[in-house]
């Protein structure tokens, strides 16, 4: 992929949980750093839950390789920010084995991570 393609600043978030004032365990996101990126939208779609229409956009996400995209456990705690949205990331792939381009499959919209 050429890098004029990744023309999108997007941030990259994980989760961790910390305690509040009361000593209930709340979910926090930290930044781990900004990233040059391609957004693609794929789908588009709407879905009924608990009688309130939210919709859901199904992105592929092409970033530069990222090692912390290897382990599936830290994948599964962690989200995309850009211009306010957030990306949910359900998989991500490193193309080729190559170690030079990840594809990350995300959604938009349901929830926020």
């Amino acid at each position: 992929m050429r890098s004029g393609a990744m023309n999108r600043r997007i941030t990259l978030q994980q989760r961790s949980t910390a305690q509040d004032a009361y000593g209930a365990q709340v979910d926090t996101w930290t930044t781990l750093g900004d990233l040059w990126a391609s957004i693609e939208p794929l789908t588009g779609r709407e879905l009924m839950a608990a009688q309130a229409v939210q919709s859901e956009v199904s992105h592929k996400i092409t970033i530069r390789y990222q090692a912390q995209f290897a382990n599936p456990q830290q994948v599964a705690a962690m989200r995309i920010s850009y211009q306010g949205r957030m990306f949910n990331i359900h998989a991500s792939m490193d193309i080729e084995e190559a170690h030079k381009i990840i594809e990350i499959l995300a959604t938009e919209g349901v929830n926020q991570g």
